[in-house]
């Protein structure tokens, strides 16, 4: 038993005053002198002892009641906790990803939860709660039961660490309110484990909410495996970490219509390939026939007929090598001698190279420098008799290191940097340690400065290196200085460097990750490009250049789908957007070697647990009740005791 106030035991002294009362007779007695003396002294005998027993029955009465009326004003009580009439806090974390989809033995994990929150927890009670992407502070369960009912699956999860401590800072500041957190999620597996640090201040109580069956199949990626100047191949991936299925169907659609429809075995992985008519736009999406979780059953994807990318070579050397490069078929390539080259051109092109100038004038500096400030790259290759002074002048404003003197040591390319972006996508299978080492009669030695390195010397000294959208070779590459334009390395140097300079979008792009691609277009003063599509319409984060916008996006689209890139009303092409597959993998965290951690598998009994941890037995009534009865007690005593 536990007293509010403990500070008004001290009264309990005042049960001397009836002691005192008592044990000391203030009145006195006088001797009357009487006939029968025998007689009167067995009276006086039997007199004082029954006043004895009534003196001490009282004494024991009104110190009784005195102690009840004194312990009921402290207020006593009993709870599991130290202390009366604390307030407590409940923060609530619904983790309302697409994992938790997956049916338990009573429909959906989030259905489910939803429910059981709803029903455990009083109307009026004060709660917090969250989920992946809203939060609701201060409520309660009656304010927000239709925000619950018509909770959507959220198409990015917070890291478990991250949920946690958000859910924290929900909780007030004060230091004597019981805080409860009722963490609930299916805890899926993630790259890492949810690590739970000990909280004095914070009951952590985890429900792990798990599906009966863990089995499930998913698109995992479609993407062109073959293309002819007729046909492509579109593959589809797919992936099954259940049993083994003898027959998936597998549908493809274009704008809504079935086009055709394929079948496959699948054990863990399997593809099946369609075939489609090149240069013809294509609104496409894959669909799979799987009950578990539905997500990650359908894939979107665009083919669209991309814009071409435009290329000005300015040369004083020949250009036959960059001709071969960047054929018709996906470029607007544009070459023109040095001497007739005109300024107006610059700001059309996406991709600029000065194929081995000797001079490098300031005026074209200085156009140079425009051009790249709106998202254009260029590349410089240096002649083998070049103006060092005009091509440091270029090199200074792009941060490089200045050239010096030319050296006519030969020199060996030996290291790649495989990290770089030209190189980094599937441009090699493993990295390359005994390939044909490409030889370089003379060159300029030069410093990296800010730039990154792309290729260099086995010295150290780059051959090619990149800052600020520009790309500079230190050397000339003409076939009597070098022989780099007879192995395999030059074709996807160039070619990924133009890629670069129009970022032409993909099949499709996945939510939540930032993705950026280029859409060539002109748009009018104030003027903004839309992605829509009939149940959204989104405003991307976007740039505008002189024949292209940028447009970057992260967190939306929020639903997955074919979108119409729009300039008003025109439409410029299509984009696809997707769900994130890492929670199609059904496999779930183990708590069990976890100490001193109670995870349950049912809210109600989470919730039941915190309201009989914070219960109070209130015990002053029954104390009142006692003096009371003691008082009756008394009444009867003084009355029928003779």
């Amino acid at each position: 038993m536990q007293f509010k106030h403990p500070e008004l035991l001290y009264a309990l002294l005042l049960l001397l005053i009836p002691i005192i009362v008592h044990l000391f007779q203030l009145r006195k007695f006088q001797k009357e002198a009487f006939t029968n003396v025998a007689f009167l002294k067995k009276v006086t005998l039997q007199t004082r002892k029954s006043a004895q027993i009534k003196k001490w029955l009282t004494l024991f009465t009104r110190m009784g009641i005195l102690a009840a009326i004194v312990i009921a004003f402290t207020q006593p009580f009993t709870s599991k906790n130290n202390t009366f009439n604390t307030t407590s806090e409940t923060v609530i974390y619904l983790d309302n990803s697409f994992s938790m989809q997956a049916k338990g033995s009573k429909g959906e994990l989030l259905k489910r939860a939803v429910s059981d929150i709803i029903s455990s927890i009083p109307e009026d009670e004060n709660i917090s709660l969250i989920t992946n992407d809203n939060s609701f502070r201060n409520t309660t369960v009656k304010a927000i039961t239709n925000d619950l009912l018509n909770l959507n699956y959220s198409t990015n999860q917070l890291p478990y660490d991250a949920a946690l401590l958000k859910s924290k800072k929900f909780f007030s500041k004060k230091t004597e309110t019981i805080k409860n957190l009722v963490f609930i999620s299916d805890f899926q597996q993630k790259e890492t484990n949810f690590s739970i640090k000990k909280d004095e201040n914070t009951t952590l109580n985890l429900v792990q909410l798990k599906p009966v069956n863990n089995s499930n199949v998913t698109i995992d990626t479609v993407y062109i495996s073959k293309k002819t100047s007729s046909n492509l191949e579109l593959t589809v991936s797919i992936k099954n970490n259940g049993n083994a299925i003898e027959n998936l169907p597998v549908s493809l659609y274009n704008n809504g219509n079935l086009l055709t429809k394929s079948s496959v075995k699948i054990t863990d992985k399997a593809t099946t390939v369609f075939t489609l008519p090149a240069n013809e736009s294509i609104n496409g999406k894959v669909v799979i026939d799987d009950v578990n979780l539905q997500f990650d059953n359908a894939l979107f994807f665009n083919i669209n007929n991309n814009s071409k990318i435009n290329v000005l070579a300015i040369n004083e050397s020949s250009d036959t090598f960059l001709k071969n490069i960047y054929t018709e078929k996906e470029f607007n390539y544009k070459s023109t001698a040095f001497n007739q080259l005109s300024y107006g051109d610059i700001s059309n092109q996406n991709l600029i190279i000065l194929n081995e100038l000797k001079n490098i004038p300031n005026s074209l500096v200085t156009a140079l420098k425009a051009f790249t400030s709106n998202n254009g790259v260029i590349v410089v290759i240096p002649s083998q008799d070049i103006d060092i002074e005009s091509y440091n002048n270029l090199l200074l404003n792009y941060n490089f290191g200045s050239f010096s003197t030319s050296s006519k040591i030969e020199k060996r390319l030996t290291t790649i940097n495989y990290s770089h972006p030209i190189y980094s996508n599937g441009v090699f299978e493993k990295r390359v340690s005994n390939f044909q080492y490409p030889k370089i009669n003379s060159y300029y030695p030069q410093l990296l400065g800010k730039a990154s390195p792309v290729l260099q010397f086995e010295d150290g000294k780059p051959f090619l290196s990149e800052h600020n959208n520009a790309f500079v070779f230190s050397s000339a590459l003409n076939k009597e200085n070098s022989n780099f334009q007879d192995i395999n390395l030059i074709v996807p140097t160039f070619y990924n460097i133009s890629k670069r300079s129009l970022q032409i979008s993909n099949l499709y792009y996945t939510i939540g990750i930032e993705n950026t691609f280029d859409v060539v277009t002109n748009l009018q003063q104030d003027a903004v490009l839309t992605l829509e599509n009939n149940n959204a319409k989104v405003i991307p984060q976007q740039q505008y250049f002189n024949n292209k916008v940028t447009i970057t996006t992260n967190e939306t689209p929020e639903k997955a789908g074919i979108y119409n890139i729009k300039n008003d009303v025109e439409i410029v092409e299509g984009i696809s957007y997707n769900y994130n597959r890492n929670e199609s993998n059904l496999v779930y965290q183990n708590f069990s070697n976890i100490d001193n951690l109670k995870v349950s598998n049912s809210i109600s009994e989470v919730f039941n647990s915190i309201k009989n941890d914070t219960k109070v037995n209130e015990l002053w009534k029954w104390f009142v009740i006692l003096a009371l009865i003691l008082l009756v007690f008394e009444m009867l005593i003084l009355k029928y005791f003779k």
